[in-house]
Formats: C-alpha cells, sequence, structure tokens
C-alpha cells in the first residue's frame, strides 16, 4: 500500500493543520464493509481528488465528513481539533458543505427556496428581492449563473447542479464537497467551472473532487487520494508525481486492467458503419417541436434520424433541448407539433407503455428520478422490463427472473449486498449499470441512452461504451445524448448538435471534431462547412 503519510498522524507542532483530516475512518452495512480503516486529508486553498471505482467507499467517506453518516470507528479533525458531526446542519456550521451526486433539492420549489432552505440565517431577515440580487450576483461571480425565481422542476440536471453548489457557497462553505461535479456539465462549461473551483481555492477554501474523469483531476486537482474497497491505497499525492497510466493502476489494483480501460483506450471497439439499404429509418422525427417546463419552446422543429445498426450522437450544451428531445420520443413529453416513427409506424400519439413494448429502450439522465424504483429491490428494479409485455404479476416466472437477476447483475458488475436490497440504496455509478442492465437485457430495437456513463469508473465506462457498440453491431438503433464530446467522437457515426432546442447542424463522424461541434453548440454555423444546418 503506498501511502504518503501516516493515517494516525498526530499534528506536529508548529505545522498547519490541514482543513480536513479523517484518519482511520470505518463503515459497516449489513454484511458490506464500506470503508475499512480509511483515512484522507486536504488543506486550506487545496483541490484534492478523490479517487476510487464505483463502490470504493469514496462517497461514504465523505458523507462521513458532511454528517450525512456516522463512521463506526476512526476520527475525524477539522483544523487540527477532534470533532463528531451528527448532522449535516452541524456540518454547515463547521463550515462543511457538500454537494452531493444525488442532487438534494425540493423540485416544487424556486432556486432561491432551495438555497434558503434549511439556512441557518433567518429568512424573515431576507427579502425575496435582496435574496434573488443576492444569489444572481454570486452565480455570476462564480461563473455558475442560475435564475433564482425558476422553479428547479423546470431546470435541466447541469442547471440544478449549479444550485447545488450555490446553495453551499451562499452558506459560507469553507470546505466544499463534490461528488462527481462534472458529470452533469457540458465541455464548455468545464474551463469556466474549474476556473471557479481554482479562485475558490486561492480565496482559502479547501475543495475535495470526487471523479472518475483522470485528464479532469491532472488539470484541477492539486493532490491525489485513491481508495480500493475500502482502504486508502495513497494519500496525498502531487499531482506533479503522477499520470494517467499510474492512477489508473492505483484506481484497479491492476496494470493490465488498467491498460485496457485508460482514458484514451475508453472505447475499445468501435461499430461499424450502418447498412443503410432498409426503405426507412429505425427512427424518424418531423418537424417536432415541445414545450418545457417554463412554458418555452424547448424543441422547435426537430427533423433527426436514426438507422438500424447505426449510433447517433446528440451534442449541446446543458438546457438546449437534450432532456426534451428524450422525453418527446420516449413520450414521457407531449410533441407540440411534427411526427414520430419507429421503424416506419407512427408513435407520436402512442402511450410510453405502448413505445416500449414495440422496442423502445431508455437511460434516462436523471436515473434516481425516472430510472428507478427507488423503494423497491433490485430484482424487482429488474423485472420491470417484463412489465413492458401485459401480464398479470402472478403469472411472471418469479424463479427464472431471480436467476437471470443474478446473472445481469454479474455481467454488468453491479456491486450490492442480495438482490433483496432496494435500489435507491446503491451506488450512484451501480444505480446506472442496474438501469443499463435492465435496458439492454430487454433487447430493444432503438435505445436511447442519455449521458449512460456519467459517474462510472474507467472500467465500466469502457464496458459500457463497448455493449452500445455491440448493439448496433447487432442491428440496434442508438442515439447517444451525452455531454462528453471524447465519448461521442469515439461512438458516433453521426453528430446531431442542438441549439436552443433547433438542430444547428449535423455532421458526419469523418468531418466530425471538438472544435466542429463547439462551433455548432455555440450557435455559429455560417463558418462551419463540414456541418449541414438543417
Amino acid at each position: 500500500m503506498i501511502v504518503t503519510s501516516p493515517a494516525h498522524a498526530s499534528p506536529v507542532p508548529g505545522a498547519v493543520a490541514p482543513a480536513v483530516e479523517l484518519c482511520g475512518i470505518s463503515k459497516r452495512f449489513g454484511e458490506t464493509l464500506a470503508l475499512d480503516g480509511a483515512s484522507f486529508a486536504v488543506q486550506r486553498g487545496q483541490i484534492a481528488a478523490l479517487l476510487g471505482e464505483n463502490g470504493a467507499g469514496k462517497t461514504t467517506l465523505m458523507q462521513i465528513l458532511a454528517g450525512v453518516q456516522a463512521a463506526d470507528s476512526g476520527e475525524l479533525r477539522l483544523a487540527g481539533q477532534r470533532v463528531e458531526l451528527a448532522s449535516p446542519r452541524q456540518a454547515i456550521a463547521r463550515g462543511v458543505g457538500m454537494v452531493h451526486q444525488h442532487f438534494q433539492l425540493v423540485p416544487t420549489l424556486t432556486v432561491a427556496e432551495n438555497i434558503l432552505l434549511g439556512a441557518p440565517r433567518p429568512r424573515f431577515l431576507l427579502g425575496r428581492q435582496p435574496l434573488h440580487v443576492e444569489i444572481a450576483a454570486l452565480g455570476q461571480r462564480l461563473q455558475l449563473p442560475v435564475d433564482p425565481a425558476a422553479r428547479v422542476a423546470e431546470l435541466s440536471v447541469g442547471e440544478r447542479q449549479r444550485v447545488e453548489l450555490l446553495k453551499a457557497l451562499w452558506r459560507g462553505a469553507r470546505v466544499l464537497i463534490l461528488d462527481e461535479p462534472t458529470a452533469v456539465l457540458g465541455p464548455l462549461e468545464l474551463g469556466p467551472f474549474f476556473r471557479a473551483l481554482r479562485a475558490l481555492a486561492a480565496s482559502g477554501t479547501a475543495v475535495v473532487l470526487i471523479t472518475h474523469k483522470l485528464t479532469e483531476v491532472l488539470a484541477a486537482a492539486d493532490v491525489v487520494t485513491v481508495l480500493r474497497r475500502g482502504r486508502t491505497v495513497a494519500r496525498d499525492l502531487p499531482i506533479a508525481s503522477v499520470d494517467g497510466d499510474r492512477l489508473g493502476r492505483l484506481i484497479l489494483g491492476s496494470e493490465e486492467t488498467a491498460a485496457a480501460t485508460g482514458e484514451a483506450a475508453a472505447a475499445p471497439m468501435t461499430p461499424p458503419a450502418p447498412a443503410l439499404a432498409a426503405s426507412a429509418p429505425l427512427l424518424r422525427l418531423r418537424r417536432v417541436s415541445a414545450i418545457g417546463q417554463r412554458g418555452e419552446r424547448a424543441l422547435d422543429d426537430v427533423d433527426l434520424e436514426v438507422w438500424a445498426g447505426e449510433i447517433v450522437g446528440v451534442a449541446g450544451v446543458s438546457g438546449n433541448g437534450q432532456r426534451e428531445l428524450a422525453q418527446v420520443i420516449v413520450g414521457l413529453r407531449p410533441a407540440l407539433a411534427g411526427r414520430i416513427a419507429l421503424a416506419g409506424q407512427e408513435i407520436t400519439r402512442l402511450p410510453v407503455r405502448e413505445r416500449l413494448a414495440r422496442g423502445l429502450g431508455y437511460v434516462p439522465e436523471d436515473r434516481l428520478g425516472d430510472g428507478i424504483a427507488p423503494a423497491l429491490s433490485v430484482q424487482h428494479n429488474l423485472a420491470l422490463g417484463l412489465f413492458r409485455q401485459p401480464r398479470a404479476p402472478w403469472l411472471l416466472p418469479w424463479r427464472a427472473l431471480a436467476q437471470r437477476s443474478a446473472e445481469l447483475v454479474a455481467e454488468h458488475d453491479v456491486r450490492l449486498q442480495s438482490l433483496a436490497q432496494a435500489a435507491g440504496q446503491l451506488s450512484g455509478g451501480n444505480v446506472q449499470k442496474l438501469i443499463l442492465a435492465r435496458e439492454i437485457d430487454a433487447r430493444p430495437r432503438l435505445l436511447i441512452a442519455a449521458q449512460p456513463t456519467r459517474g462510472l469508473d474507467l472500467g465500466a465506462t469502457a464496458a459500457v461504451r463497448e455493449r452500445l457498440c455491440r448493439l448496433a453491431a447487432g442491428g440496434c438503433g442508438v442515439l447517444l445524448i451525452s455531454e462528453d464530446l471524447d465519448e461521442i467522437l469515439a461512438l458516433a457515426q453521426r453528430v446531431v448538435v442542438l441549439f436552443r432546442g433547433r438542430v444547428a447542424g449535423t455532421i458526419d463522424r469523418a468531418a466530425a471534431s471538438a472544435e466542429a461541434i463547439g462551433k455548432l453548440m455555440l450557435g455559429r454555423t455560417a463558418d462551419l462547412a463540414a456541418a449541414e444546418p438543417v
């Protein structure tokens, strides 16, 4: 084990104590040992990355720091003083704020109301208009713009994350924990986001960055700590002393596996060019428009086609109609105008269940809100795929379903206590694996995959991308909605770019590049000869 500082080190006289130090932390959930003597530290003014596979214990360790979970054993020190944080309120009072991977927001409340909810500042001293001005100014200063009056239910996932960040910073967080913060950000949002983090660190804030994206770690972090199966295998590694290969080996514990799943090789296979000899595309949208949550036109005259055996990528800055596009195709949002056809048959007015029965698969971007029933067991969530064909529950082959569920869990490496465990108790990455397992096992004719690798570790990301390629190679059409341009460039035969609800252009694989897509994402079509504006 590589540990560059002792797990139970006592403060050295005259030395500046870390802003946070976790020493010998253990935590058990039933039969599962989530943390086994883990340690971690971050200094004031430092960005410390916390890495590890899905289920390595990263989120659990930080939830203990944030007062969400209680450790079974170990010590927590803030500025050198041993403390016990029994609740998030106590952690916030001590200056510890956490932006969770699964957002802690009330959808029916406004942005300002969510930020104010539970805050220690007396509400009666804060008028609505001054509060809105204060929040808007904070967002502009940190390059995290939000509309304080907007309801959270109306926001995209990326916009909701900004609200979570502002909520923690508005409350005066001096230690800021970010759990997979870039998973919901588009590529054009990353630069401003990391500049904001660097500015926060320069002001003395201690920033903890939980992520799977090694390129971002190498670009943004000062030091790195790695967890594997609940144990700290490397701590406080200076970023200048590591590279992607070494971090991959530390995370996975195998040089061979790390080499196979490095970010440069995250898409181990590329689907062959689709055969477009069919008389009609598998999916066809013609002049489709839709209204968003706020009453705006979220989609405006969208034309789009996906052929059998083809992966079509949909790119765009968060909030430009990607979520509404997926919802309209699946039937979760009505089309205001236009027509949608699946395998040559119009489905524009069909209910969701009928669309799924005709071979539509859906991996939603909001995996907890739309992808699973959190209170139901893992096995029952996998069984939801069978209900696409109407039948009485007592006629379902439960014994065969249990066996198939166990096979899917093993095949997709879903890490859990048992099939009876509530799906909502799984880590974010394992919830994503569960949804993918269910949708792929249903053998869809067309799969809509929205942010399919968000929050997944290197190995799981590579496995998911390979499965998408195999689906396409087998004749399935895939509509890949992703804010990861590397993912789209690696997998898609064509890229459709949305800007303000319209198709700004379509680019074939041969002409696709991050620069070309980026121009369309900003609405710049006039100087882009490679694109075909629709």
